[in-house]
């Protein structure tokens, strides 16, 4: 790439495009429930629509397997993109990357993942333009709905779920 010359961050047509992966997502302990795989019990039976949804995206294992994951944090609850991306033998950036291209929000709740020192950070879906995207204070209005608690700062108060199975 010549120096000062900017590209963007993503493809505009990414979204249509199909994602492939080399890996197996059945290799993963975190494998997406299938048709011919029965939804584990960790799951509570509110989340077997999302999970039938994120089996069925034309997405990357990994993306699956994120999403996944969001799924097992319970509402009124919170992690950080550092506990979930540990659990899944990640990075953060990685992780947060899925969490921008999670097309089911907020039913799988990606409001939930916030940064280590509690701060909010992130959208939904695509960066905010042209009425796209949750923003903090929406982000803020659907935690405060299940029960989260945030501070002066905005900041959330507790300590993170860590439970992945």
């Amino acid at each position: 790439m010549t120096a000062g010359v900017k590209r963007p961050l993503e493809d505009p047509t990414e979204e249509a495009k199909p994602k492939t992966s080399k890996s197996n997502p059945r290799d993963s302990p975190l494998a997406t429930p299938g048709e011919d795989s029965p939804i584990p019990a960790h799951f509570h039976p509110s989340m077997h629509p999302q999970l039938a949804r994120i089996a069925s995206a034309q997405r990357t294992p990994f993306e699956k397997r994120v999403w996944t994951a969001l799924c097992q944090i319970p509402p009124g609850h919170f992690t950080t993109y550092g506990l979930l991306a540990a659990h899944l033998g990640s990075s953060p950036r990685a992780v947060g990357n899925a969490l921008r291209r999670n097309p089911f929000a907020p039913e799988v709740p990606c409001h939930r993942v916030v940064a280590t020192g509690g701060a909010l950070g992130g959208f939904k879906g695509k960066w905010p333009r042209d009425g796209e995207g949750i923003t903090i204070d929406e982000k803020k209005k659907l935690l405060r709905g299940e029960g989260v608690r945030l501070d002066g700062k905005g900041k959330v108060i507790g300590t993170p779920f860590g439970g992945f199975v």
